[in-house]
């Protein structure tokens, strides 16, 4: 028997349009009345943000300066979710859609809250290193005993 290949078509003002299996009428119909889809594609996607390079340096500065990017993106990423979906939530009057504007909000205070959560910790972390305090272990007087008890009784009045 012999296998036979037959394309389908669609006919539309005596022009033969040939359908590809990957094309559907849909698209065509838009495309013979010049409207886009609605359907998000692969063009309509923004861009990913540009990924962290670790430069080099101690790791948990690598670290800090890595999580404090991805809290920024996701804050970001947040604010723009929100802005789409209270569009969608006033157009569709819907409830739910209101109840997902509102975990949407709190999601991102949860990621600001983690974010000054993140420096409070860098700070602590740089305080235990004593990065930030001066302390002096070994101070050493030079003079006589008798000019040192008078800078201690000098020092005492005060």
């Amino acid at each position: 028997m012999m296998n036979v290949k037959r394309e389908r078509t669609m006919t539309m003002d005596s022009n033969v349009y040939p359908m590809n299996e990957e094309e559907s009428v849909d698209s065509k119909i838009d495309e013979i009345l010049e409207i886009t889809s609605l359907v998000p594609t692969s063009e309509m996607r923004p861009d990913p943000p540009a990924r962290v390079v670790p430069k080099t340096g101690k790791d948990d500065d690598i670290d800090y300066n890595y999580t404090r990017e991805n809290y920024y993106n996701l804050i970001e990423r947040n604010q723009d979710a929100i802005e789409e979906m209270l569009e969608i939530a006033k157009q569709s009057e819907h409830p739910r859609a209101f109840e997902v504007v509102g975990q949407l909000i709190k999601s991102g205070l949860d990621a600001n809250k983690e974010l000054m959560t993140l420096h409070k910790t860098k700070k602590e972390l740089s305080i235990e290193k004593g990065g930030d305090g001066v302390s002096v272990n070994n101070a050493v007087f030079v003079g006589s005993t008798a000019e040192l008890q008078k800078l201690l009784k000098a020092k005492r009045g005060e």
